[in-house]
């Protein structure tokens, strides 16, 4: 596992560079001593591995901007990829405490070397229109979800696809708003804000979206908790709920989506794992994701081994060994 003793890990991205692989993932200093105040004093360590299971741990990579800026209260999570022409991408969340970190944006980042990044600008690439996506509402919601952008090339042709955490106006409900929106571009700088893909009234976020193919299927992976359930798919999936990581199901990345069938794939009530990956490893695809809560519901912060899955003969999500 990725541990390290005098620091919290939880959201986590991965990059792969010929043999090596990058792990890029928050983290907070111990020293706080509230693991809940890890969001608020947060950056991005780096961690590199040949094996997904060894680590590397290189240090802090990427901080908060100095004041004023728009992120310079908090840098979350976000997704690398390469460009066509070498360049590394870096697309994170952040926020500012001139909206006391309230409200997230998304920025852009670029490197030579997926040590060293350099903000595009002033970072800032991304806003939110509040025609298709809902506003902070203080008292409704407890922030302005838009945030966690994953990134892929567009199946259908030239450009990319951005898909990150949001909610949809206009919903009576607090847990029927979540969504998985969407963005696209020409070339990876300029950005153009879409409907969303998923808009399902199932919960009131999804958050960490990773969206992939894998066989003929589309899949999106997603983190939540049972209290951001809504109360239809509260009724729909009994009890004992779960919280941690699910999917959802497409035949194309633009929709449209559905809930995957069936349990969590990797979830229990006090919601031990959260923020789950599928990685391609080349040889197979594993999971990890960071171990959350002990059965006590105290905070754990380690990144985990990556576990074998594979998809069965219904297009289900499960694991191949214990």
């Amino acid at each position: 596992m990725l541990a390290l003793p005098d620091k919290w890990l939880w959201d986590f991205w991965l990059a792969r560079d010929g043999a090596t692989w990058h792990m890029f993932f928050l983290q907070a200093d111990k020293s706080l001593g509230d693991p809940d105040l890890r969001h608020w004093h947060v950056s991005v360590g780096h961690a590199t591995s040949a094996d997904l299971r060894h680590w590397n741990y290189l240090g802090t990579c990427f901080s908060p901007a100095p004041a004023p800026a728009w992120d310079d209260c908090t840098t979350w999570t976000g997704s690398v990829m390469q460009g066509p022409d070498g360049t590394w991408h870096f697309f994170y969340t952040g926020t500012s405490h001139a909206d006391k970190g309230m409200k997230q944006r998304i920025g852009h980042a670029t490197g030579t070397d997926l040590h060293n990044w350099q903000r595009v600008g002033s970072g800032l690439m991304l806003d939110i229109d509040t025609a298709l996506y809902e506003e902070y509402t203080p008292g409704f919601w407890h922030d302005r979800a838009f945030r966690d952008p994953w990134i892929i090339p567009d199946p259908d042709g030239a450009g990319w696809l951005m898909f990150f955490t949001a909610r949809v106006p206009d919903c009576a409900e607090a847990n029927s708003a979540g969504a998985i929106g969407l963005a696209t571009s020409n070339d990876l700088y300029t950005w153009h804000l879409q409907p969303p893909v998923y808009a399902g009234g199932d919960f009131g976020q999804l958050e960490v979206p990773q969206v992939q193919k894998i066989g003929d299927k589309w899949y999106c992976l997603f983190a939540t908790t049972e209290n951001f359930w809504s109360r239809r798919y509260a009724d729909a999936y009994g009890t004992p709920g779960a919280g941690g990581t699910h999917y959802l199901v497409a035949d194309h990345p633009k929709g449209p989506w559905r809930v995957a069938e069936g349990k969590f794939l990797d979830g229990a009530p006090h919601c031990p794992r959260y923020s789950g990956k599928i990685v391609d490893t080349g040889t197979g695809h594993v999971f990890l994701s960071f171990e959350n809560n002990d059965e006590n519901g105290n905070f754990i912060g380690i990144i985990n081994d990556p576990r074998p899955v594979e998809i069965d003969a219904a297009g289900r999500i499960i694991f191949s060994a214990p």
